[in-house]
């Protein structure tokens, strides 16, 4: 392919060549080329040195141009994900991105829970359609279908070796399901007088507690069924309730608009948390590994030192998320951008982060630290009902009114 180059440039790229021959002596060969270029007299001066000049500055073009690639390739990475590069973020930094891995359809009815299981790469997604069905969350496969409350299912939880399934529903039962190898119900627990809305294993296993419409808490014996405590006080409908990871305190939230502590030991209320303008929807327990990023958001206020906590978050149907210190019994700060109820909270494994669901249909991300929702998902096309954090491997779940369960990849 010939070169396409004007008259002119053509001339001075000879004289150049010229120039280059006579300075490295090559005689003959100038000699030669001048009679086949018609090139009369001697080369001027300012073709001295040109084609070496040329010719490193096109490597150093050539590896501009290299550099600006990658950084242009690393740009749009960055804005393809909506933050730093993964490779620039450590696994505790790594929160959920659109769009979803899976959306999961197969319920005929509002899914109320979604959780994952504590060694599997398996969730449970519970619904107003009385089911409850297990899907893998790696693959996005559906496994089966758990059959046997009569009503909608409220609440599910695992045991910590995820061998035991706890499940309870507004036909006033609890039942406990076999994990491992049959998915049937090996016992149901009856002694509330109305929906049961929350369910959830104490850290050894042993018991469960509950929480009911009846205004009740109660604990049962997972080896007999039997109820063997019950705790009163909510002057309303107790949405949800929680062990504390050591298993010494319950929280526990109503639709009177508090969150209240108990000491399971002796039955009796220690403190009612009190900030909340509406019914106060979840309820979870910070793992230790916030608390750093909790007294930091909370020294702005309040001088006095470390909270040592334990800390807890609480969602309300005012739309915010509050954060507790439950060792002080007080409020420390309130996360507020949710436009509708707020019916779901996890915290981040790594503990910088609170992850929220919400009726305005979007999935939160909070930085603590800093009190502010770093990322907004608009996550389902109805309200999102529930969300959970896998405690070991990158993804989030969420379930929605809109009958789907959906998986999210963290990075």
């Amino acid at each position: 392919m010939k070169m396409v180059l004007s008259q002119r440039q053509r001339e001075e790229l000879n004289k150049a060549i010229a120039d280059y021959l006579s300075s490295n002596g090559y005689t003959e060969a100038l000699d030669a080329f001048k009679k086949e270029a018609d090139m009369p007299g001697e080369v001027e001066r300012k073709f001295g040195g040109l084609l070496e000049k040329k010719w490193t500055s096109v490597i150093r073009l050539q590896k501009k141009v290299m550099e600006l690639e990658s950084k242009l390739n690393d740009a749009e990475k960055e804005y393809m994900e909506g933050a730093p590069t993964r490779g620039k973020r450590c696994p505790t930094e790594w929160i959920p991105r659109p769009p979803e891995k899976f959306c999961l359809s197969g319920h005929r009815a509002p899914v109320t829970r979604v959780i994952f299981h504590p060694v599997f790469s398996l969730m449970v997604s519970a619904s107003e359609d009385a089911t409850m069905k297990v899907w893998d969350f790696e693959t996005g496969e559906y496994e089966r279908t758990l059959k046997g409350h009569t009503d909608p299912i409220q609440d599910i939880a695992f045991d910590a070796s995820g061998k035991l399934l706890v499940s309870c529903s507004s036909d006033m039962s609890i039942k406990l399901w076999d994990f491992q190898q049959s998915f049937e119900c090996i016992r149901t627990m009856l002694g509330h007088d109305h929906n049961v809305s929350s369910v959830s294993f104490m850290p050894a296993g042993d018991f469960v507690v509950s929480s009911s419409r009846d205004k009740t808490i109660k604990m049962w014996e997972v080896s007999t069924g039997y109820c063997v405590r019950t705790y009163t006080g909510h002057r309303e409908w107790v949405r949800m309730v929680r062990a504390s990871p050591d298993g010494t305190l319950l929280a526990s939230c109503s639709n009177d608009q508090t969150v209240r502590i108990w000491v399971v030991s002796s039955k009796e209320c220690r403190s009612e948390l009190r900030a909340h303008e509406h019914v106060v929807e979840c309820i979870t327990w910070a793992p230790d590994a916030s608390a750093s990023a909790i007294n930091e958001a909370a020294g702005a206020d309040n001088k006095k030192g470390a909270h040592t906590g334990p800390f807890l978050a609480s969602g309300s149907r005012d739309k915010t998320i509050r954060i507790w210190d439950v060792g002080a019994g007080i409020a420390l700060f309130v996360l507020a951008a949710h436009d509708n109820w707020v019916r779901g909270v996890v915290f981040h494994p790594g503990g910088k982060f609170l992850i929220s669901a919400s009726d305005d249909k979007t999935l939160r991300v909070w930085d603590l630290r800093n009190k502010r929702c770093m990322k907004t998902m608009d996550a389902h096309k109805h309200f999102c009902t529930s969300v959970d954090f896998h405690k070991s491997h990158p993804y989030v779940i969420s379930g929605s009114v809109d009958q789907t369960v959906k998986v999210w990849e963290c990075r």
